[in-house]
């Protein structure tokens, strides 16, 4: 049975990637508005309507508007924005931390932001399994790629005179640290500092941890144990074994990538540790989240059109 699906905002960033993996694929019967239509709302509320599964890829608040025109009880919401990643009825798009049955069973999941998808996969299992506390003022370090702050970010990276490096949040008020701390179970708002430099695709976000300060001693090397374990048999997240690389690189002309990579990095003494997680912002960031929910939904394998090569 084909799939009805109903892209709204086809044409952003994380639309047309989204575009891109479903194309080919005849489980599903894409549908998108063209021109005016895009913005007409009732062409949106007949689409959206006529979905067995809607993507929205909007702003927050058209993303809620996106909502209120579903009239019935039987289409299917994936919202990459961040409108409803802490909002309750919605599942968190993220099967490998809140369940795959609790995802596939949705009707309404919200994409993870691709910051807090870093953070939280490697955060939320050691807090979980109580190898770090969830009391601890966490402090979240990340470089971007600069296509994941939208058309007009792309464009000022894109000209001439474009900046080498870009900082922000420094009013300490980013979005992506409600969903960072409900849903990595933490009792505190994290310390989070992103920046912006002048690659396409790609991002590192980077946790450092004061082993020696905590409770129970934990190590780096129990640390990677319990992420392999919890990630054991994942065909989208890895966490890398072996002795500390000397870099890590983001390429300028990465290729897209779906897949997720968790390092655990450790001081000989014991007491630092380095959480550090790889990944393509526009990936599993993104769109590639979106596509692995959209296959459990529809009792697909997660991995069905997925880019999870090394």
């Amino acid at each position: 049975m084909t799939t009805s699906i109903f892209i709204d905002g086809a044409e952003g960033t994380t639309g047309l990637e989204i575009r891109e993996r479903l194309a080919g694929r005849s489980e599903f019967a894409l549908t998108t508005l063209e021109g005016d239509a895009r913005k007409d709302l009732d062409a949106r509320r007949a689409a959206l309507n006529a979905a067995d599964v809607a993507i929205l890829c909007l702003p927050d608040d058209a993303a809620r508007e996106a909502v209120a025109l579903i009239e019935n009880d039987t289409t299917r919401v994936i919202d990459a924005s961040s409108a409803h990643r802490v909002a309750d009825g919605w599942t968190y798009g993220f099967p490998e931390l809140v369940g795959r049955e609790a995802v596939a069973n949705a009707r309404f999941v919200s994409n993870p932001g691709c910051y807090p998808t870093g953070f939280l996969a490697l955060v939320a299992p050691l807090v979980r399994a109580g190898l770090i506390p969830a009391d601890w003022p966490y402090t979240v370090n990340a470089v971007s790629g600069y296509s994941g702050g939208g058309k007009a970010l792309i464009a000022r990276f894109e000209a001439e005179g474009a900046p080498a490096f870009r900082a922000y949040g420094y009013d300490m008020a980013h979005k992506h640290r409600a969903e960072m701390k409900l849903h990595g179970g933490l009792r505190h708002e994290v310390i989070f500092a992103p920046s912006v430099v002048p690659a396409y695709r790609g991002m590192v976000v980077e946790v450092p941890l004061h082993l020696g300060a905590m409770a129970g001693n934990p190590t780096a090397d129990s640390l990677r144990a319990a992420l392999q374990e919890f990630y054991a048999g994942s065909q989208v997240v890895s966490v890398v074994d072996g002795a500390a690389p000397a870099e890590l690189l983001l390429e300028k002309d990465a290729q897209p990538s779906d897949r997720l990579e968790l390092f655990v990095f450790g001081n000989e003494g014991g007491w630092h540790a380095r959480l550090v997680a790889r990944l393509d912002n526009l990936g599993k960031g993104a769109s590639g989240a979106a596509v692995q929910s959209l296959n459990l939904m529809t009792g697909l394998p997660e991995e069905t059109g997925l880019s999870l090569k090394a």
